[in-house]
Parts: C-alpha cells; structure tokens; sequence
C-alpha cells in the first residue's frame, strides 16, 4: 500500500517492512491523538474541568523531555528492542487510560504514553536513516508521515466512533488492540541481523549553533498546533452545537487534507529544499490562525480555516523532521531527540495555556497564541536556512 510510493532504488528492506512500519506508526498516532479532540468527553467522565484536563494532557507532554536522552539510546543501542518497549509501554499506557477512574490515573498513562512514543518513533526513524542516505530522507518520511494524517481519519475516527456508540474508554481499548496487533506484525517481520547502528569510524559530532534553531522551530511549530488542537473540540461543540458524531466529521476531514500535505511534502521537499518547505507551511499557518481568530462564531470560516491550518503545520513538520535528524549527521538520534523534546515541551506549556486561555477568554485567545507561534516559527527557519548558507 505504502511502498509503492517508492521506487526499487530504495533498500530492499525498506520497502518489505515500509507498510508494516506505517500501520504501527499511524495506530500509535491515533492513541496520542485521541484526547485532545474529545477533551470535553473525558472531562465529562472523569468529572473535571477542560482547564483540568489540559494540565493532565501537559503532564503527559512531559514525558518527552527525555527524548535525547532516549534518542542517544537508539543511536547506541538496538532498534528493535526500543521499538519493542515503545510499542509494548503505549499499549499498556492507552488500556491504562481506558481504565483509569481520576485525572491522577489518567495523567500517568498519557505519561508513559507520550514517553514511550517517543522511543518508538525515534527508533524508526534512526532506523530508516540507517538504510536512506539524507538526500532521499525527504520523500521516505513524507511517506511515514503519512500515518499521522491517516491516524485521524482512520485511526481516531474509529475511536470517535466507538466513543459515540459506547463511552471513551471503548475509543481507548479500540486504539490498544489496534496497537497490539500492528506490534505483532512488526516484530515478527523486522530483520534481527539489521537491528544496530551500521558499523561507523566516524566521530561523533557535536550539536552546532544552528541545531538550536530547529529546537526553537520544533517548540513553536508544535505549540501552535496545541493551542488549536487541544481547544478546537470545545470550541466548536459550545459555539457550534457539535455532538461527538460531529466532532468525528471535522476530524475525517483533517485528515484527508493532512494526507495531502504529507503526500506534498514527500513530492517537491526534496525539490524546494527543507528550509523552504518548512518556512511555506508555516506562513499557511500564521494565515489561517489570523481568519479563526477574526471569525470564532462563523462555522462556515472556522471549519475551513482550521483544515487549512492543519494541512500548513504538518506540511511544515514533515519538512523538518530530515533536518532534524541531520543536525549531528553522525548520530541521528541526537538531533531528532532534542527536537522531539523540544516540540513536546511545546506541547506540554501550551496544553495548559491554551486551555486556560480558552476557559478564561475563549477561542479568540489560543487561535492568537496560534498565529504569534507560527509566524515565529518561519522566523527561526529563515535564519537556520541563512546560517547554513
């Protein structure tokens, strides 16, 4: 399904274990991805405010400031083993989440949700980075990325559903099972021999001053996003009157266009250069924020604007993610840990802003929040492509 995307110029193992390795990425995109759509709904069940349930959702965030710390793991040690304990720690976490009977319980299994998302996902980039020189890298994680657009059309849609018919805690067991199978599949296909780091002389480098600036972009870049994603399913459920079915109908939809963005990326990246892309798929975003912010009572700008948004932010990520892996060229999981860390700090601070400010203000406030991020965002990228220059 997915591999057909590349040609036979790629490694042979890429393209054998390609399909395997996006299903368990987008079932693991569909379970981190769950809460914050339905925020309103799990609120609801655990009898707390959506203020509360964004300090819970920040907690989890957390988790991924051990992401270099994880990512120099990998780059030392086996791949398959940390997907193993990343795949195996978020299906633990997400029947921990269906279970759970208070926000304390809630706020540890996003926890080592989020932590052990950040093992797998780094394993499988480190590991496609050992078999694609950085050249190609453009198409190869615009294919993978893929899986974040289809994890809500698919993934938590189907959740979505099952919430609807059911309770939220069936939408969690639903992703948990999802999870668990793809994990079956991948394990069982992974080529053991290929599991470490190929044999290297080179030295380890250290993280140049520009590497910073992709830090900086990967926390504002995933700040943004927060501040909508987090507020958009109370927005539109107190403004607009959407049920949970509702709900379910914006997400589908995000994620059709956010699969077009991903299938842009993997296109013309490569061609307009990553710096470029990021910097374009950011400006979308600034523009689309400012429309919101000037039309919170207009469904009929919001819903698009919101589309728009989503289609220029995972535009801009997955145009970034080849140049966060390329920070410390000889260790991939340096820079890709850091900037994972950096993003999820991002998202950790403005799951409680955003929700606070929308409590506090209304939906006016996290979409402004929104813009000012994005708009910073293709500042720090327009000065990291100057001083590669």
């Amino acid at each position: 399904m997915f591999s057909r995307f590349i040609d036979n110029t790629y490694a042979p193992v890429v393209r054998k274990n390609l399909d395997r390795l996006i299903w368990g990425r987008l079932f693991s995109n569909a379970c981190y991805r769950f809460a914050p759509p339905f925020i309103a709904v799990i609120a609801r069940g655990l009898d707390v405010s959506v203020a509360q349930m964004g300090v819970a959702l920040m907690i989890g965030e957390f988790a991924g400031l051990g992401s270099p710390i994880l990512g120099r793991m990998v780059d030392k040690g086996n791949r398959i083993v940390s997907m193993t304990i990343g795949m195996v720690g978020i299906t633990l976490a997400v029947v921990g989440a269906a279970v759970s009977t208070n926000l304390v319980q809630f706020s540890i299994s996003m926890f080592v949700m989020s932590g052990a998302k950040v093992l797998f996902d780094t394993s499988l980039i480190i590991w496609v980075n050992d078999h694609v020189p950085y050249e190609r890298r453009g198409r190869i994680v615009g294919v993978i990325e893929t899986s974040w657009a289809l994890s809500l059309f698919i993934g938590v849609a189907a959740m979505g559903v099952a919430t609807a018919v059911f309770s939220w805690r069936a939408g969690f067991a639903v992703g948990a099972i999802a999870m668990a199978i793809s994990a079956s599949f991948i394990l069982s296909a992974l080529p053991r021999h290929e599991a470490h780091a190929p044999v290297s002389d080179a030295i380890r480098g250290t993280i140049p001053r520009s590497g910073y600036l992709v830090f900086a972009l990967s926390f504002c870049l995933m700040g943004a996003s927060q501040c909508i994603s987090i507020t958009f399913g109370p927005w539109f459920e107190d403004e607009f009157g959407f049920s949970s079915l509702g709900l379910i109908a914006v997400i589908i939809a995000l994620g059709v266009f956010e699969l077009v963005s991903s299938i842009g990326s993997a296109r013309v990246t490569d061609t307009w250069g990553k710096e470029i892309s990021v910097r374009r798929g950011a400006v979308l975003m600034v523009l689309a924020t400012i429309l919101m912010a000037t039309s919170t009572q207009l469904s009929f700008v919001a819903v698009p604007m919101l589309i728009i948004f989503i289609l220029g932010f995972e535009f801009a990520i997955v145009s970034m993610l080849p140049l966060a892996a390329n920070i410390v060229p000889t260790s991939g999981g340096i820079g890709l840990g850091l900037t994972v860390g950096a993003g999820t700090c991002g998202r950790a601070i403005f799951s409680t802003v955003a929700t606070f400010l929308y409590d506090s203000v209304g939906p006016i406030a996290p979409a402004l929040a929104a813009a000012g991020l994005s708009g910073v965002a293709a500042l720090f990228v327009t000065f990291y492509a100057r001083s590669e220059q």
